[in-house]
């Protein structure tokens, strides 16, 4: 017998002397980790939406009055943005009321993916958001260069490009933070969902 059997025999002796939980015991506590992830999406994703959109009333507004479609663009994306903001910090709301609420395996495996696709839509969302605002940005800043300055091309090229880099940068920080963020969050959602699916078997 080697030394595996030993430990698995050795073990099988002093099983009874270890206390037995049950799967009502497991769900309870999953389920207190589960409500208690959501809660914490719900409140970050309300103190992000204060930070950024009090970040923006402190950066200029004012744009060049060439460029007047683009503010007209830029005021209402902000208003759509907002809006869009808005909704999915209610759908989060409403993932925590569901997954607190829940009183069954089944209905909290469904509750979890539920809130692991909202957080995802919500992530593509805002970085769609940013690399679209992002270009138009850049069009507005490379058409002023070309009205106002009479800039050769070449360096109106080469100014775009280093615009483009720029946005790029800011992009993969955004996406960086969510990932540290909203990512270790899922993360744990994602373990306590597989952690169910071992009890709902």
């Amino acid at each position: 017998m080697d030394e595996l059997d030993l430990l698995k025999k050795d073990w099988k002796k002093n099983e009874p002397q270890f206390p037995k939980i049950s799967e009502q015991e497991i769900y309870a506590m999953l389920h207190k980790k589960s409500s208690s992830i959501v809660k914490w999406i719900f409140i970050i994703s309300i103190i992000e939406f204060i930070a950024l959109n009090s970040l923006s009333f402190l950066l200029p507004n004012d744009f060049d009055s060439k460029l007047g479609w683009v503010e007209t663009f830029v005021r209402y994306s902000d208003y759509v943005s907002y809006a869009v903001a808005a909704f999915f910090i209610y759908l989060f709301y409403k993932n925590f009321q569901s997954i607190s609420s829940t009183s069954t395996t089944k209905k909290l495996m469904e509750s979890i993916l539920r809130t692991r696709k909202t957080v995802t839509y919500y992530i593509f969302f805002n970085i769609a958001y940013v690399f679209l605002a992002g270009l138009l940005i850049i069009g507005s800043q490379v058409k002023l260069l070309l009205i106002d300055t009479h800039q050769e091309m070449k360096v109106v090229v080469g100014a775009s490009l280093l615009l483009l880099v720029f946005l790029l940068v800011i992009l993969l920080i955004v996406w960086l933070f969510y990932r540290l963020i909203y990512g270790f969050l899922l993360r744990r959602l994602h373990k306590n969902y597989e952690e169910l699916k071992k009890i709902d078997l």
